[in-house]
């Protein structure tokens, strides 16, 4: 008897090929790989794989005064397309929209890979969809027997009751009654019938679709009040509002096709100019401009050089619109309330979606306070990176979203920044981790300031000390305390115990590490007293 092989491995086709010379950039579509020029590390060109991710008609400057372009480049119709591109075996922030002119016709095209034919579906329990109907068919029947129930006593004590048909009535209509159409917003649940929903809505999140109003809707037909009038035909339903909401250039990025395609070439922040790495939802009439200018002390964006200008002149902001509750040397943090500064944390939320992507925003800022670093000289305060913290973390999070900017990175103020959440954290007398998921770049800062931090505790103590000391002594999570010392391997088994042993490796590495570190957090410069939210101010909404 042969083996079995499965089809989606076995019988998988393998991708076409075209060669080299026999395909033009017209016929080059989303999902092909072929070969790209790009600037190489020494300073030459190179040709790499990429794949295409997204095509689109070069754009067009609106802001620009004057638009300079050679007439080779005008009559040349390859540069009027540009291609978005993922290189082969770089990090997704190296994408880019590349030209026409840089793609390598001559060498062989790779198609993407034609799917393969679905085997036949076997007969198994339904999913959630048959489930949702079989359950509204159940709620619909329960309905029709306690309506038939409740006619049938109406009909013996001669009084007609709302929604069931009177002695008057046709025959047709006694035989087979059924409830009116369904008005938006009108359910009646059982306990039960709530516990299925909830789990059915769970398993919609999980696999990313997303929940329609007025779906398996029942009227109670025993209510005696008057239903209310229908909504408008102007409300949209949930789908259409977040899809209204993304598209538009709201906060809200639920899509993730949408966040492949970065929409964002270069930022310039005061007198530095970086590339942007991922997807931001900054407004539509900003996306693919050449350069997005932005003011380094509102973080307001703008479109071109003269409106950013402009606006200096009426800006009188020389720091972050908050209270100062840090000072040392050069360095400052400024504490904001996502609530009282509103516009300045959406921008500053907008303008740190460009470097992280793992996390999701939402236009609503007002549960979250922000901490801004920033370096101080005789023109202003520079915002080198921030934080952000949840007012009340049910999770005992003491971070929720990190970054340094990219200008800054790599000169240790992302060892900074962590290492002063821990310090709001000991004043408040909390244990604190980060929000979870975190970024490649932010687990190996977080990473390396706890290893740093326990192994620096535990070469300046000379008794005996547990994880629950460690952790009360850092203000470090005991999970996460457990997971470094496990990654150090710092626990041996010595005399029927684990006892913690520091090796020699580990302790050259550490002063090492230490002779490089020149910035550290000190404590007495903290001016700060953790802020205490009533009820009415932890109330969060549109």
């Amino acid at each position: 008897m042969a083996p079995h092989t499965p089809k989606d491995e076995g019988s998988q086709p393998p991708p076409p090929i075209t060669k080299g010379g026999e395909y033009t950039i017209q016929t080059v579509s989303v999902g092909c790989k072929l070969y790209i020029r790009r600037p190489g590390p020494n300073g030459q060109e190179e040709e790499r794989l990429a794949e295409i991710l997204s095509i689109r008609d070069k754009p067009v400057n609106p802001y620009a005064s004057r638009q300079v372009k050679s007439e080779e480049d005008a009559q040349r119709p390859e540069d009027r397309l540009e291609f978005f591109v993922h290189w082969d075996q770089f990090n997704k922030r190296l994408d880019e929209w590349v030209p026409g002119s840089r793609l390598v016709l001559s060498r062989d095209l790779e198609w993407p890979r034609p799917k393969a034919t679905p085997a036949p579906k076997k007969a198994v329990a339904p999913k959630k969809t048959p489930a949702k109907k079989s359950q509204q068919s159940l709620l619909k029947r329960a309905a029709t027997a306690s309506a038939l129930a409740v006619g049938k006593a109406s009909q013996e004590s001669g009084t007609p009751t709302p929604g069931t048909p009177g002695p008057s009535a046709p025959a047709s209509a006694r035989a087979s009654p059924s409830p009116a159409p369904s008005v938006a917003g009108q359910k009646r649940k059982t306990l039960h019938d709530e516990d299925e929903e909830e789990e059915d809505d769970l398993d919609a999140d999980a696999e990313g679709e997303m929940d329609v109003d007025g779906e398996g809707e029942v009227l109670d037909l025993d209510a005696t009040e008057q239903p209310p009038p229908p909504p408008p035909l102007s409300v949209f339903s949930k789908e259409q509002e977040i899809e209204k909401l993304r598209t538009s250039g709201s906060m809200t990025q639920s899509i993730s096709e949408i966040a492949r395609v970065k929409n964002l070439n270069r930022l310039q922040i005061g007198r530095h100019e970086v590339d942007a790495w991922y997807f931001s939802p900054y407004p539509q009439e900003y996306a693919h401009l050449p350069v997005l200018y932005l003011c380094e002390f509102c973080l307001s964006y703008f479109g071109s050089q003269f409106m950013l200008s402009r606006h200096r002149k009426r800006c009188n902001l020389l720091h972050p619109p908050g209270n100062e509750i840090y000072r040392h040397e050069d360095i400052s943090f400024f504490e904001l309330d996502g609530k009282r500064q509103l516009t300045y944390c959406r921008n500053l939320s907008l303008l740190s979606k460009c470097f992280l992507d793992h996390k999701t925003l939402y236009y609503d800022v007002t549960p979250f306070l922000y901490y801004v670093m920033c370096q101080r000289d005789s023109t202003g305060c520079h915002m080198v990176g921030y934080f952000s913290k949840e007012k009340e973390s049910a999770d005992n999070y003491n971070v929720a979203c990190i970054l340094t900017l990219p200008q800054h990175q790599r000169h240790g103020y992302g060892k900074l920044l962590i290492e002063f959440s821990y310090e709001l954290s000991k004043r408040e007398g909390k244990l604190g981790s980060p929000e979870k998921p975190l970024s490649d770049l932010g687990l190996l800062g977080y990473r390396a300031y706890w290893a740093e931090t326990i192994i620096d505790l535990l070469m300046n103590t000379t008794e005996d000390i547990s994880i629950d000391d460690i952790a009360q002594k850092t203000s470090i999570t005991h999970a996460d305390v457990m997971n470094t010392c496990t990654t150090l391997q710092l626990f041996k088994h010595y005399k029927g115990q684990h006892v913690i042993s520091l090796p020699e490796a580990v302790q050259e590495r550490y002063r090492k590490a230490k002779e490089k570190r020149k910035r550290r957090i000190h404590s007495e410069c903290l001016i700060w007293k953790p802020p205490v939210f009533s009820r009415d101010q932890l109330r969060f909404g549109w």
